[in-house]
């Protein structure tokens, strides 16, 4: 059964399996570990470990039977699917020096994954790279990848990444884990289905170190038993570090497999004594202690806030970002975003201050303040003016300007329902082109898109900004957007799955999810309103240079996350950038600008990223590259595979 019974707060079951020895009866294996052990799947090798191709001995027809465990008839074919992981023969070494174990190596890894693949098993596990070379071994793999279908290869990986102070350049243990990985998958060209197993040894690299890995390809983390410590009552638990880090893995949608013998006899011997009471004859399976570990681990999760139990169907899923100028939008598409109590309550309080700076308490009954609120949609920026001036006690004659018809037929619905006609104006007219009949004390606006201005706000506000009194006040006053490299594998595969240059080249909102965050954000571009001079051009140049932590590691860089920070007004602000971001705010997902080939990066180093905001006269777009520590090509040049339509 799944460690939890958690419904609705998790994006999908948790299971852990059990990494079991060759054995010729399947059908027991599989019940002894799922029955007595309350497994939900096993790791389990599919040949006899002491076969070598090269000392078999053929018939006279010059075939041979492979020593599998069984044929496919002992378990159903849903079995063999849903409950097993084949275990590919840990003895394999194909970059051996000795020709004879390559050869046999070569022909043994064929072999057990082509019988992996006639079981319709999900995924196999392949023994982790000896040695500092894995060329041949990735050359192979790769070739099966090729020719396979759906099933998952999952690369052994010993998590291992030593101190730089205490690297025993003798030992093999003195190389990071992570490199072997990385060039295996670069060789494999980034296959989609090599994924990784991680191996967690009884130590652990340095907490950012490990923080890498959320944002690869890893499908299941490996706990041998000798990484459990013992309690007072002699069962065994987990370090504090070894707790955060397999909370992590769940919070990642991260398998868990135990492996290795009992070293808590006392736990596996009351475990056993209370199951013979209970079932007469059984055996209780000494691993089952290590799973109700983790199993308690998973139980004491705390449950996901609302907010991210409503943002879970879109975690690491791509989607083009909206263009309202150039698309009017759905009305499901606005119903989403009028949720979002908070960035209304923000703008409420903005405009509460604004009315208060703009007329004083003695003026408040015979002043009325003109606002004007442009691209108003379906009225949320609206109510939260009426209520700011509600609030504040002051008198509020407000034009909602909305360029999108059908948002238009329900803003009249609105005003009707609430009786606002003697204080609102409705103007059905695109913003940039409206001639006004007055000027306007406060403008306010939800222009923003994931990366501050990548849904038009400059453009729309620069239109909008001839009927703002010369010393009007503009909601948002300004905004900034920000990048970040991430190492995102899962984002990357689903761009490459494409096939094409355009989606390599194309922005994403994306709720990013799998991603290792390698340094802080940055500020790219800042937008004032209303801006000082109308000569002032909307095309933005930054040059930025982030260093990579040296406790990191090396790190694959997929890509780079953006977000936004808004000054609405005064100290009243909103925004997605993550160390300054609105608590409980969903209306903006990040926006992720992909690389069409990642960039590895050393600990230490500098990354050094260009990025341009470019204008024309139908469009604007932005174009990006890495120039250091290599140079990738300029992307999205004149705007070729993605921009905004003005």
């Amino acid at each position: 059964m799944p460690l939890g019974d958690r419904t609705g707060d998790k994006s999908e079951s948790r299971y852990c399996g059990v990494e079991t020895e060759f054995n010729d009866d399947m059908p027991q294996v599989l019940a002894f570990n799922l029955t007595s052990g309350g497994f939900d799947f096993i790791v389990s090798p599919l040949m006899d470990p002491s076969y070598r191709p090269s000392l078999v001995q053929k018939d006279s027809f010059g075939s041979a039977a492979l020593p599998f465990a069984g044929s496919d008839l002992v378990l159903s074919p849903s079995q063999w699917s849903s409950h097993v992981v084949g275990k590919i023969s840990s003895w394999i070494d194909l970059d051996s020096e000795d020709k004879t174990l390559r050869i046999d190596s070569e022909t043994t890894l064929k072999q057990e994954i082509a019988w992996a693949s006639h079981l319709s098993l999900q995924a196999c596990l392949l023994p982790a790279p000896k040695g500092t070379s894995c060329a041949n071994y990735a050359r192979c793999v790769n070739e099966i990848l090729q020719g396979l279908s759906n099933m998952q290869l999952w690369l052994r990986i010993p998590l291992v990444k030593p101190d730089d102070d205490s690297l025993d350049t003798n030992s093999d243990t003195s190389v990071d884990s992570w490199e072997t990985w990385n060039s295996f998958r670069i060789l494999c060209e980034h296959h989609p289905q090599l994924s990784v197993a991680l191996d967690i040894l009884s130590t652990l690299p340095s907490t950012i170190s490990l923080g890498r890995w959320f944002g690869e390809s890893v499908r299941t983390a490996i706990v041998n038993t000798d990484s459990f410590l013992t309690n007072a009552r002699g069962y065994p638990c987990l370090s504090k570090r070894h707790q955060s880090l397999i909370t992590g893995f769940f919070n990642h949608s991260i398998q868990i497999v135990i492996s290795g013998n009992s070293i808590h006899p006392k736990a596996s011997a009351d475990a056993n004594d209370f199951h013979n009471r209970s079932v007469e004859g059984s055996q209780r399976h000494s691993l089952r202690p290590y799973l109700d570990y983790v199993a308690y681990l998973y139980q004491k999760m705390e449950p996901l806030p609302e907010q991210e139990r409503f943002e879970l169907g879109y975690r690491d899923f791509l989607q083009s970002p909206l263009q309202p100028l150039m698309d009017n939008l759905e009305a499901q598409t606005y119903e989403t975003f009028e949720k979002d109590a908070v960035k209304y309550i923000q703008y409420e309080r903005a405009v509460s201050k604004a009315l208060l700076d703009r007329i004083p308490d003695e003026e408040a009954s015979v002043k009325t303040v003109v606002l004007m609120v442009v691209g108003a949609g379906r009225g949320p920026l609206v109510r939260a003016s009426l209520q700011a001036a509600e609030e504040t006690g002051r008198k509020l004659k407000v034009y909602a300007v909305e360029k999108n018809p059908n948002a238009v037929v329900t803003l009249h619905a609105l005003i009707k329902m609430e009786g606002w006609e003697d204080m609102v104006t409705i103007v059905s007219c695109d913003m940039r082109y409206w001639n006004a009949p007055e000027k306007a004390d406060i403008l306010v606006s939800e222009l923003l898109g994931s990366f501050g201005d990548n849904e038009l706000s400059p453009e729309c506000l620069d239109g909008a900004q001839r009927f703002l009194k010369p010393d009007g006040i503009s909601i948002p006053s300004s905004y900034t957007s920000f990048l970040q490299p991430v190492t995102a594998s899962k984002l990357f595969k689903d761009v490459k799955a494409h096939k094409d240059l355009a989606h390599f080249e194309t922005a994403y909102v994306v709720k990013i999810h799998n991603a290792a965050r390698l340094a802080p954000s940055q500020p790219v571009f800042t937008f004032n309103h209303p801006k000082s001079s109308d000569e002032e051009s909307n095309e933005r140049y930054k040059k930025l240079h982030f260093v990579i932590p040296n406790e990191t590691g090396s790190a694959m860089v997929h890509g780079f996350a953006g977000y936004f920070d808004a000054t609405l007004y005064k100290d009243v602000h909103l925004g997605i950038e993550p160390s300054t971001a609105t608590p409980n705010m969903f209306s903006w997902f990040a926006i992720f600008f992909p690389l069409r080939t990642p960039i590895c990066v050393n600990p230490g180093s500098t990354l050094e990223v260009q990025f341009w905001r470019c204008c024309g006269s139908t469009k604007v777009w932005y174009e990006w590259c890495v120039t250091s520590p290599s140079c990738s090509p300029i992307h999205n040049t004149n705007g070729r595979s993605y921009w905004v339509g003005l």
